[in-house]
């Protein structure tokens, strides 16, 4: 076998769809644990100096934060170690695996791992669905914010009405509590909170985060069909393999047969 044939039979033992849908996951998480984290930091500080500057106020908010952080510490750890293990399954259920290592025989155990990976994955899918409906929640609160500024920003520049009556009241989406202080923004506060840094940030890094979540959520999808195709074939390969196991009892018990028949009558004659 020259080497180019060599090559492209290896290429041939590549899963390509675990190969994609891992990649898409990694993509995902780290999307989703990159920007995530570091938009709640500046969620944390624009609170801090423009809606709540007690610090007992929003001590909890703070400590929920700080656990949601570490949560995306592990999400990111835990992927990692998962989408590894569904890519190296990938490979040694493809079909490309027989024809290079030769006929392969398929457990019990083996068939039981591949069902758990379905149920693991189908659940995991459906708690990213939430992930991913719960990152679209800041989204919404800094879409609102933003879309306030710009109404500001609009009767400035025609000089209709003055802009100091338009506030956003953060405590009314239970953030922080109503005794807050100052709680909410109005006028030419708000739109100064709108030009910062960490405003402009935070709002982008949580739209980035929510897509990457979404990008997971699509790719457990993919690895959910992946794997319920690799674990019909198993499924499929235990039957061939039930059938050719007595296929060749049979052939045996034949050939035995045979034999004696040719034993007895080699000595009748």
């Amino acid at each position: 076998m020259s080497c180019f044939e060599c090559c492209i039979k290896c290429l041939g033992g590549v899963p390509y769809a675990s190969l994609v849908a891992t990649i898409l996951c990694f993509s995902g998480v780290a999307l989703f644990c990159g920007c995530g984290h570091v938009a709640l930091t500046g969620t944390v500080s624009i609170l801090e100096q423009h809606f709540s500057t007690t610090a007992s106020d929003h001590a909890l908010l703070s400590e929920v934060i700080q656990l949601m952080q570490y949560v995306i510490y592990g999400i990111a750890s835990f992927f990692f170690l998962y989408g590894i293990i569904l890519l190296a399954e990938g490979f040694y259920t493809t079909s490309a695996v027989k024809e290079l290592h030769g006929e392969f025989k398929t457990t019990a155990c083996g068939r039981c791992i591949s069902g758990m990976f379905v149920f693991l994955t189908y659940v995991l899918g459906v708690a990213w669905l939430g992930v991913f409906g719960f990152s679209a929640v800041p989204v919404f609160m800094f879409y609102n914010i933003w879309s306030t500024c710009e109404v500001i920003k609009s009767l400035q520049t025609n000089m209709t009405v003055p802009g100091d009556q338009i506030c956003v009241d953060i405590r009314q989406y239970g953030i922080i509590p109503w005794n807050a202080v100052p709680g909410k923004a109005c006028g030419p506060i708000l739109e100064n909170i709108c030009n910062t840094n960490e405003f402009y940030m935070s709002y982008h890094l949580f739209i980035v985060a929510c897509a990457g979540a979404g990008a997971t959520v699509i790719a457990l999808i993919h690895f959910l069909m992946i794997l319920s195709s690799n674990w019909a074939y198993l499924k499929d390969a235990s039957k061939m393999q039930a059938y050719q196991d007595i296929k060749a009892k049979e052939e045996q018990e034949l050939q035995d047969i045979q034999s004696r028949s040719k034993e007895q009558l080699n000595s009748y004659t």
